[in-house]
């Protein structure tokens, strides 16, 4: 019986770590693609359980992010910017963010952010 119960528990503690989600936390910076060539963003991050929230900053400002989402890897986020609604959806993979903008004025954009230690 004690060998089940030890491996109900591993099991246990694998599925949730896997649903509480990467470790997305903190400050990233990357250089986001645009009309006019690349700009330098930071991200600010803060995620509680599946949820996400922050703000992004580049040199017109900052913009709080909203419909945050944290799954396992997997991230998804809102920006209302000048130019319209944006939506943001990547992954994280350790101190590295791959993430795909889309919507506002322009064609889909992918990018990397990386973790600011």
């Amino acid at each position: 019986m004690l060998p089940r119960l030890r491996r109900l528990l591993v099991v246990g503690m694998i599925a949730a770590a896997a649903l509480s989600g990467a470790d997305i936390n903190g400050k990233w910076k990357g250089q986001m693609p645009g009309r006019n060539g690349t700009r330098e963003v930071t991200f600010t991050f803060k995620a509680d359980g599946g949820t996400l929230t922050g703000t992004m900053a580049d040199e017109r400002g900052t913009v709080n992010i909203s419909d945050g989402k944290v799954t396992g890897d997997a991230v998804s986020f809102s920006l209302e910017t000048q130019r319209g609604k944006r939506t943001m959806t990547g992954t994280v993979a350790g101190d590295e963010l791959k993430l795909k903008r889309e919507g506002g004025q322009g064609n889909a954009q992918e990018f990397t952010a990386k973790r600011v230690q």
